[in-house]
């Protein structure tokens, strides 16, 4: 995205130094005229969102960057792999192990996200804690606003917990004593506690457009996608819950489907009507090398010469075949969101596989791979939904649509199908599948209430150089509507979530993945924080 500028950037730096006073800090014995005293600031408008603009920066650590929320939800469900290249990304066998559903609580990927979504939680409680003692000093209207927005993002925060590993201490306190250690919260406490969170402050938020902050609309969606998983959550179900909350955003007006779905995903995206709440990204500010880096994760590195790539990619992350194979080839998405076939240099030129036994070959991307542990450069489709600007740096330019209109929709469209309305469901779901085939075949577009209760497309079984096994997919209840999920929001970062509230995510087999054991829909306590918290129990199964 491209940064605003705005005359706000002194005040700026004035909430900036206000935010990294010590917290017990009222005056300072000498007068400085460099320095603000907390106590003296009085912040304006801009100021307040710079205040809690602080507390949004971890979203991207947690969800792009390396080994993280996207990359745990992703590799180990069934539409993306990494397997072992020719230039490595066997790394000890995380990502294999990740992909079988063999992991254990040593597991780096689990300690990068428990520690990155807790350092957002304390975050937001250092920031919740300087409103409330007064060491940033908010009239009282600025005061509500700013603490709803901040415990609502704390929930949102705590909700990836709740997804993940469930059973997770809670604390809302900054000011803690040395030595604290919390203790351990049940899934359905988190549950009840995020919930309440959300619905006690929603009504102090804001209903303006904030983007990449929390206004009322983005909480309304994020209290539908808690209610659309509540029965994996709890054991109950809650789908009016999440028709009312995601009729809620439908009836303010604010947001829309784009007439194309790239759109949503080109690399200036900022502008999109159908992004409810994104994570913005800009390389000229974003510094961390891998803070979303996708295409240097699945591109080849003759790929360089595609997009004039300021670094050569690295190319291990493809589709699973299976997951590809379920598409209608006339669904634009096929052709959007993944890379495929011959490819080119900026010019036109043909380009060449560069490693393994492929060196030299036609850099051809097929839907084939021989298995999770071991691959050639052509095999495997590549990612490529988010826009790949030319002269890319290792870090994409766009923003990531955390939460767009059309996940309100099915969301509507999946509570509708689950209480007996298929055929109000299916108008749904018609409604966005027409963006992806007016250019093509638009009667395809058209889907029936008796469909979508029917079951999956998908041909699950166990498919690699090592194994053939058919399972399909006739016998997942509402199976073809878990297919339109995967169509419409593959590459976003939920597909786990969506496959264990489907019965899938332990059932089936998919690629070199067996079925498994159900205690795997959470992952385990890392083993850190069992050593260093005696009051943490570890997870059934683990």
């Amino acid at each position: 995205m491209k940064v605003i500028k705005s005359n706000t950037y002194k005040g700026f730096w004035i909430a900036l130094v206000a935010l990294m006073m010590p917290l017990g800090c009222t005056e300072l014995a000498n007068e400085s005229y460099t320095e603000i005293i907390a106590s003296e600031f009085e912040p304006s408008a801009g100021d307040v969102e710079a205040i809690i603009g602080s507390a949004y920066v971890p979203w991207d650590a947690i969800m792009l960057q390396w080994n993280g929320f996207w990359r745990a939800q992703e590799i180990t469900a069934d539409q993306i792999v990494i397997p072992a290249r020719p230039n490595g990304w066997v790394d000890g066998g995380i990502y294999r192990r990740l992909h079988e559903h063999n992991w254990g609580p040593d597991n780096p990927v689990f300690s990068t996200i428990w520690d990155r979504i807790y350092g957002g939680i304390s975050t937001a409680n250092r920031v919740i804690y300087q409103i409330e003692s007064g060491t940033v000093n908010l009239d009282e209207t600025q005061k509500i606003e700013a603490l709803a927005e901040l415990k609502v993002l704390r929930a949102a925060y705590y909700s990836l917990l709740l997804d993940t590993f469930g059973n997770v201490p809670i604390v809302t306190q900054f000011d803690v004593p040395d030595g604290f250690l919390p203790e351990q919260n049940t899934r359905q406490q988190v549950y009840d506690f995020v919930v309440s969170e959300i619905t006690d402050n929603i009504d102090n938020l804001s209903e303006a457009r904030k983007y990449g902050k929390f206004n009322k609309w983005a909480a309304h969606t994020l209290l539908a996608r808690i209610y659309l998983n509540a029965e994996v959550y709890t054991g109950t179900a809650q789908w009016n819950n999440v028709i009312t909350h995601a009729d809620e955003v439908i009836n303010s007006g604010m947001y829309s489907l784009e007439a194309d779905q790239k759109n949503v995903f080109v690399t200036e995206n900022q502008n999109s009507n159908e992004i409810i709440f994104a994570i913005p990204v800009d390389k000229n500010y974003t510094t961390n090398w891998n803070a979303f880096d996708i295409h240097m994760q699945t591109l080849q590195p003759a790929n360089q010469a595609t997009y004039e790539l300021l670094f050569g990619p690295w190319g291990g992350m493809c589709a699973i075949p299976q997951a590809i194979s379920s598409y209608d080839t006339d669904d634009e998405r096929y052709q959007d969101n993944w890379i495929m076939g011959q490819q080119y240099s900026s010019s036109g030129d043909m380009l060449y596989a560069t490693l393994g036994d492929a060196a030299g070959q036609p850099l051809a991307y097929i839907n084939e791979v021989p298995g999770v542990d071991q691959s050639q450069g052509i095999h495997g489709f590549r990612l490529g939904k988010f826009e790949i600007e030319l002269g890319a740096t290792n870090i994409l330019d766009n923003d990531f649509p955390f939460f767009r209109y059309a996940d309100v929709l099915m969301m509507k469209a999946e509570a509708l199908l689950r209480t007996g309305s298929a055929d109000a469901a299916a108008t749904i779901v018609t409604q966005v599948r027409e963006r992806s085939f007016d250019e093509t075949d638009p009667l395809k577009a058209a889907v029936t209430g008796a469909e979508l209760q029917g079951g999956s497309v998908y041909d699950y079984g166990r498919r690699d150089h090592t194994a053939t096994t058919n399972e399909g997919g006739a016998d997942i209840t509402y199976g073809r509507f878990l297919d339109e999920l995967g169509w419409e929001f593959n590459q976003e970062g939920r597909r786990r979530m969506d496959l264990i509230r489907f019965g899938v995510f332990t059932s089936k087999s998919w690629f070199s993945h067996d079925a498994s054991a159900s205690f795997r829909e959470l992952f385990p306590i890392p083993t850190g924080e069992l050593n260093t918290n005696p009051n943490l129990t570890q997870n059934p199964g683990y």
